[in-house]
């Protein structure tokens, strides 16, 4: 739009943009907070998602709400900072101006952090077919799936129909796809046939299929060996060294043939930074992710940064850039603040180092692996270390409550209750007249 942002304070500070309130840009406002600059946070939800526990929305584990987070709450009494929910369309690098679906703003400093959607490496068909779980709402798409596929298979008297509906496939072997095999491989186990006895979970396949030679490809090899061992432990089918080459919605395709019929593949195989018009292709590596500096500058500008998934930071120890964590996220914009505060000061910014604090992935209920720098552990240590980890982790004390208490019952019962299939529903305007005037 070419009007400008209605309703935005008016201070004189230097005014910081930060498009994206994920793990970076939150962070960075919130480092921000009555600090001597105006920061405008742009986001296309009114909510911070905190991503590594999507899987478990998806599995039926915990609420929606327990892993999201108002971003007005969190920035009440800021008078510096200001929140609109927006989707950025636009930059202007010489009008320091960025637009938006609802106008634009200018800056002084733009902070990009978008952070990165699903890779599809090109692949029409597993993009038009396959489900993604890159927010919550797709997460929760997921839950509906599965749940409503076996209210069909219930009904369904052909066997092989049945069982496509219930199979269940996973591309990609990093964290995502291992704790969602896990995750899925302990409902077919332990809860779905008090649900639907009627049933035979024995036909329900529960499938992992990597590229790569290993799971868990970031962490180290005994992490990846032991991964596998906990899924074999659960009946999960792993696939490594396979390709997935196509699928139609229904037969997964590898090596040029059928190999596996499902109704469900849920793909988290890569992801690919999600990009702005404006930005252009000097300031961009060819993987799209944008080149910046040991201090987060983007090439080529001189008050444009980017943080996270986004950015590809190229030092010595990192030639290829830092790996796509929220901790490096979180560092980044820690430091950048921590600049940004220097710069009142007129001290020097302090180039940008990555402290590796560790991985950590959970397989199932009282099976996980740990990597930390200075040791290497697995077992229901390493769970009960990924728990306390993630609970800290989560924004808001009413959200920690929550998830403590789901994940308490899920453990002591192993029956979560949130296998409830609620879908939205449309109603027409005609239609919503009429509801107004009944009630009346």
């Amino acid at each position: 739009m070419d009007q400008p942002l209605p309703n935005l304070p008016k201070l004189s500070l230097p005014r910081i943009v930060v498009i994206g309130a994920g793990f970076a840009g939150l962070k960075l406002a919130r480092k921000l907070k009555n600090k001597n600059y105006q920061v405008i946070l742009l986001d296309k939800n009114n909510y911070h998602q905190f991503q590594p526990l999507f899987y478990q929305v998806a599995t039926a584990g915990l609420e929606p709400s327990a892993i999201s987070f108002p971003l007005r709450k969190v920035f009440h009494n800021t008078p510096n900072v200001t929140f609109r929910m927006a989707e950025a369309q636009r930059i202007d690098q010489e009008k320091n101006r960025v637009y938006t679906d609802i106008g634009y703003v200018d800056y002084d400093y733009l902070i990009l952090a978008m952070g990165a959607d699903t890779n599809y490496f090109g692949m029409k068909n597993i993009m038009e077919n396959s489900v993604p779980m890159k927010s919550v709402s797709e997460a929760l798409f997921i839950r509906n799936k599965i749940i409503s596929n076996y209210e069909k298979a219930i009904n369904i008297a052909d066997l092989q129909k049945r069982k496509a509906l219930m199979n269940v496939v996973i591309v990609g072997g990093g964290p995502t796809g291992v704790e969602l095999a896990g995750a899925m491989a302990e409902l077919r186990n332990k809860v779905f046939p008090k649900d639907y006895p009627q049933l035979n979970f024995d036909n329900m396949k529960v499938v992992l299929i990597e590229m790569g030679p290993s799971l868990l490809a970031g962490m180290s090899p005994t992490s990846g060996q032991k991964a596998k061992e906990y899924l074999e432990s659960l009946q999960v089918d792993v696939m490594l060294n396979t390709a997935v080459e196509n699928y139609d919605g229904l037969n997964v395709m590898i090596n040029g043939e059928e190999k596996l019929k499902t109704n469900t593949l849920l793909w988290a195989a890569g992801i690919a930074p999600n990009g702005i018009e404006g930005i252009v292709d000097t300031q961009k590596f060819k993987n799209g992710r944008l080149l910046v500096d040991e201090f987060n500058l983007v090439h080529n500008s001189k008050n444009i940064y980017a943080l996270g998934d986004l950015c590809l930071q190229q030092l010595p120890d990192y030639p290829k850039g830092h790996p796509q964590v929220a901790q490096v996220a979180i560092q980044q914009a820690d430091n950048l603040g921590n600049n940004f505060l220097g710069q009142l000061k007129n001290k020097a910014p302090k180039a940008f180092r990555y402290k590796d604090l560790g991985s950590m992935a959970t397989v199932g209920r009282k099976l996980a692996v740990v990597d930390l720098p200075f040791i290497k552990f697995q077992g229901i240590l390493a769970w009960l270390t990924w728990l306390f980890v993630h609970l800290m982790a989560i924004l808001g004390v009413k959200n920690r409550i929550f998830i403590f208490l789901d994940w308490s019952w899920n453990y002591l019962a192993f029956d979560p209750s949130l296998r409830l299939l609620i879908r939205p529903t449309y109603v027409k305007p005609k239609d919503r007249d009429e509801l107004v005037e009944d009630k009346t």
